[in-house]
């Protein structure tokens, strides 16, 4: 048997730039982390919302009205993956003229540096993915810097009902436009499901125009029950797709914790009262007033200081929002909030007139979350 070298030219122009690895710009392609819902289907019930799922995607609705959508983690899913993210439609809903419904994610600065774009060298990318929708016909996206003045517009079509679809789109490097390269918004890739036709236009080349989809767009909040899964979602420098690229769980998991965290376990919804194991510990009284706690590190350092979201635990008297304190009863706080905080921890503390001992130490229990997204 004999041997032949294999190098990296021999790859052809799908690995042009080397890379082996970290190719995909896109954070929980596959779908698979849900820190915030588990799971649960989640309906849009504020109009003209933006609100994250999945996590690193979020559901962004410009509408009149609330409700006309869900969003949930699924198990269906394309050989090979585990799951899709699956839209549902919830009424057979007329979209206005200026209204749309999209599933985001946002990419950061320094995450998308590499493309260059903004100048001459900017790089073409492709996007790659997996769709499936009840609804057959035209379906779009587009790419859109943070400024919302450098937009492309691209199109696709879902042939088949029901039926799992794969789809390459390649796109030319902007040469012109700000485009973000530190830890601010660099890019968001935005997959279209309805919009109406102030806010379509031609696909398949830059604009100032800020489009949302392109003419002829289906409208999956057309048709009560309607469905539309994606996932497998690649965004990749060169012009050509590469197998989609699955990085471990506990990598994507650090992955997406460095824009959202929080101390409720794995496979555990972001909520208040749940029962079960909370995050617990020493808090010190400097007055009769309030209590603080040690120092919260973060699982990873986070895209810039988050906002903290409190959450009481069953069975500790803590009332929504707040923690409680212990010193042989539970006793409910009137505030917690949060001190000195940065990309890697925070102090919490809990308020109470007249409720603590000066000096005294308390355990405390509770729940948060943080917030660093884009």
């Amino acid at each position: 048997m004999t041997s032949k070298a294999f190098g990296l030219a021999q790859l052809g122009n799908a690995y042009s730039d080397g890379a082996l690895s970290n190719r995909s710009k896109i954070i929980n392609g596959a779908m698979t982390i849900d820190q915030r819902n588990a799971g649960a289907a989640v309906t849009i019930t504020t109009a003209s919302a933006a609100q994250y799922l999945l996590d690193r995607w979020y559901l962004r609705a410009e509408a009149a009205a609330g409700s006309k959508v869900s969003v949930q983690r699924s198990s269906v899913a394309p050989a090979g993956f585990s799951n899709s993210q699956l839209i549902t439609s919830l009424s057979a809903y007329a979209i206005g003229a200026s209204e749309h419904f999209a599933t985001v994610q946002a990419v950061e600065g320094f995450n998308a540096a590499d493309l260059s774009w903004g100048t001459a060298s900017a790089k073409t990318i492709t996007v790659s993915f997996w769709v499936r929708s009840s609804l057959t016909g035209l379906f779009s996206g587009f790419i859109l810097n943070g400024a919302a003045n450098r937009c492309f517009v691209f199109s696709y079509t879902i042939n088949a009902a029901d039926t799992w679809e794969y789809k390459t789109i390649t796109i030319p490097g902007d040469t012109t436009g700000t485009w973000v390269t530190d830890n601010g918004l660099g890019l968001y890739l935005n997959f279209t499901v309805a919009a109406g036709s102030s806010v379509s236009g031609a696909a398949g080349s830059w604009s100032s125009t800020f489009n949302r989809s392109a003419t002829g767009q289906t409208s999956l909040v057309g048709t009560s029950g309607a469905t539309f899964y994606l996932t497998g979602v690649q965004l990749e420098a060169g012009d050509t797709a590469t197998p989609f690229e699955h990085r471990s769980y506990g990598a994507e998991l650090a992955l997406c914790q460095r824009y959202f965290t929080s101390s409720f376990p794995d496979g555990t919804a972001v909520a208040n009262g749940v029962t079960g194991p909370a995050l617990e510990g020493p808090a010190s009284a400097f007055a009769t007033d309030d209590v603080y706690c040690q120092e919260v590190s973060y699982s990873v350092p986070m895209r810039a200081s988050p906002t903290i979201t409190y959450y009481n635990m069953a069975g500790t008297s803590g009332v929504s929002g707040k923690w409680a304190t212990y010193d042989l009863v539970w006793t409910a706080v009137t505030t917690t909030a949060t001190g000195a905080a940065n990309n890697k921890g925070f102090t919490p503390y809990m308020a109470r007139s007249g409720a603590f001992v000066r000096l005294n130490s308390y355990l405390y229990s509770g729940h948060y979350s943080a917030s660093a997204e884009l």
